[in-house]
């Protein structure tokens, strides 16, 4: 859901990404000197809009935010780069089975956990074991690796991975901070206390974090295991990092344009012009892969089990022209249920449905909805045609609760009666698994186009044993047959060929209302450089440098 929850009711990562910067703005200094190089020392101070919400542990935590407040502390046994490659990181090297339902790692010798735990295959496995475990309640981490059998310790610096199927998109799995490999001490204890602090190898240690405030760290001593490709080795140049929350846009601007933090996440569309005009800012952008920003109907329950019920909906609202005026162009339209910047992308759904409130009229009067009442709602046997959208408002960043309103009234013009269930986490929590809703919203961030078997496997619908994120609870045999095809393979054309004829399928049935591309919108001060990012298309820390006054 990016709660953000990678739901957004806000979270990851997998295969070949081409991570795409879709926009670009760096001046170094004021007057557009360049600094003298990376120094060592400082503070930065960065703000976003949003937290995890209840649990900062990437395992467990399904939050975009979770990744991004872990990953200064946690390393991976793997990383990728921009262009969807592989790279060493706390694994030096590693092998797969022909049959693919087995990887080797050999790992790295010489790196503890800042409670001076040693990282070994022991460890490994135990992350492993963690992820998977019931008592986790993984809400994300644990559906990336599903046919996960177990790991075999071969000895302290090699470990085996089993799976019980093919299973090609693991090692881009790995790359994520949902798979950053946390000491193996501290995975013992109670889940709650994972949820306030984690404990890792990476370049930065957290001190503390407090909710609805942030959370502060400071640089790892001794840090020598940087991911190939990373800007520079050793320790941080950084000697803290404090990133703190900062929901109103306004006051987060303000914050930036102020000097009172070096950078922020989320830009307000509105301002992203009048940023970039400051000779004193910087604003770059990244668009996220993976699940766009979409609406997703209940296909099992409810007005929207028919599907011309649902194409009325997704075709009577004009999407796209809401997004464009309401987020400036900093959002594109999506055209399906994954961003261009996501392996597998079929282009070709761009013009695919248009808006068509005529055609939509039609659909609602095959349905058996050709009745209005007095307020011009549609109705069927005295009933009116209502939507009951469960929409977390406390979670609803980048203007979501806005854009539902708009989408609320332009809704009404075509009949449909669209009403706001809100209500806490926990309530979200206990009605998603029921299905007790006719519409949720999120976005999934995920580096592979193996994020449509998250959005739309069979496997994947959420119930009370397991948090899936198939909120439409679909159930399409073909849907799971190319999906489980595109595990089998490593060939990335077959994969692009499967994962194509998922996109059109969800789309022709409707189980998906496409709503925008998410592009991160970084504004950063002149003093702050080297701020990098995560394939998933989130800022990271390690190469980040301060100047000194």
């Amino acid at each position: 859901m990016s709660t953000n929850t990678r739901l957004s009711i806000g979270v990851s990562l997998l295969g070949v990404l081409a991570l795409a910067a879709c926009g670009t703005t760096g001046k170094d200094t004021a007057a557009g000197k360049a600094p003298a190089g990376p120094v060592k020392g400082g503070t930065l101070t960065f703000a976003v809009n949003t937290e995890p919400s209840t649990c900062l542990d990437p395992h467990q935590s399904p939050a975009d935010v979770a990744g991004l407040f872990t990953r200064p502390a946690l390393d991976s046994l793997v990383s990728l780069d921009a262009e969807g490659r592989i790279h060493p990181w706390l694994a030096t090297k590693w092998t797969v089975s022909p049959d693919q339902k087995t990887y080797t790692f050999t790992l790295r010798d010489g790196v503890r956990f800042s409670d001076g735990t040693a990282f070994d295959a022991e460890a490994v496995k135990a992350n492993l074991d963690h992820i998977v475990n019931p008592a986790t309640k993984s809400q994300l981490a644990a559906g990336y690796i599903e046919p996960y059998k177990g790991s075999e310790v071969v000895d302290a610096h090699t470990v085996r991975v089993h799976f019980g199927r093919p299973y090609s998109p693991f090692l881009s799995a790995l790359a994520t901070a949902y798979f950053g490999i946390e000491s193996p001490k501290s995975l013992k204890q109670p889940q709650d206390a994972l949820c306030k602090k984690v404990v890792g190898s990476g370049p930065f240690v957290i001190d503390e974090y407090v909710v609805q405030k942030g959370i502060t760290y400071h640089r790892n001593p001794g840090y020598d295991w940087a991911p190939e490709g990373a800007g520079h080795t050793g320790e941080t140049y950084l000697d803290k990092l404090e990133i703190k929350v900062i929901t109103e846009d306004s006051v987060r601007l303000g914050a930036l344009t102020s000097g009172q933090v070096d950078g922020i996440a989320s830009v307000p569309p509105v301002n992203v012009k009048q940023v970039r005009a400051d000779s004193r800012l910087t604003v770059t952008t990244r668009q996220a892969p993976g699940g766009n920003y979409n609406y997703y109907p209940n296909t099992t329950s409810g007005p929207f089990a028919d599907k011309r019920v649902r194409q009325a909906f997704r075709d009577g609202i004009d999407f796209a022209t809401i997004v464009r005026n309401l987020y400036f162009g900093a959002f594109q339209p999506a055209a399906g249920p994954i961003s261009p910047s996501t392996d597998g992308y079929d282009k070709t759904l761009e013009g695919k449905t248009t808006y068509d409130p005529a055609a939509a009229a039609r659909l609602l009067d095959e349905a058996g909805w050709p009745g209005k009442d007095a307020e011009g709602y549609r109705t069927k046997d005295g009933r009116r045609l209502t939507i009951r959208w469960a929409f977390l408002k406390s979670f609803a960043r980048e203007q979501r609760d806005t854009l539902a309103e708009q989408i609320q009234a332009e809704a009404k013009k075509i009949g449909f009666d669209v009403q706001f269930v809100s209500g806490t986490v926990n309530e979200w929590l206990e009605k998603y698994p029921k299905g007790d809703y006719d519409l949720v919203d999120f976005s999934w961030q995920r580096a592979d186009g193996d994020t449509l078997r998250n959005l739309f496997d069979t496997s994947a619908i959420p119930t009370a044993a397991k948090f899936g994120q198939n909120a439409a609870r679909l159930s399409d045999k073909d849907v799971d047959g190319w999906l489980s095809g595109a595990l089998d393979t490593t060939d990335q054309a077959r994969r692009a060929e499967l994962y194509a004829k998922v996109q059109q399928r969800v789309t022709d049935e409707a189980a998906v209302f496409p709503v925008y591309v998410f592009n991160y919108l970084l504004g950063a001060g002149k003093k702050a450089h080297g701020i990098g990012w995560e394939p998933q298309a989130y800022p990271t820390f390690y190469d980040a440098w301060v100047e000194q006054a």
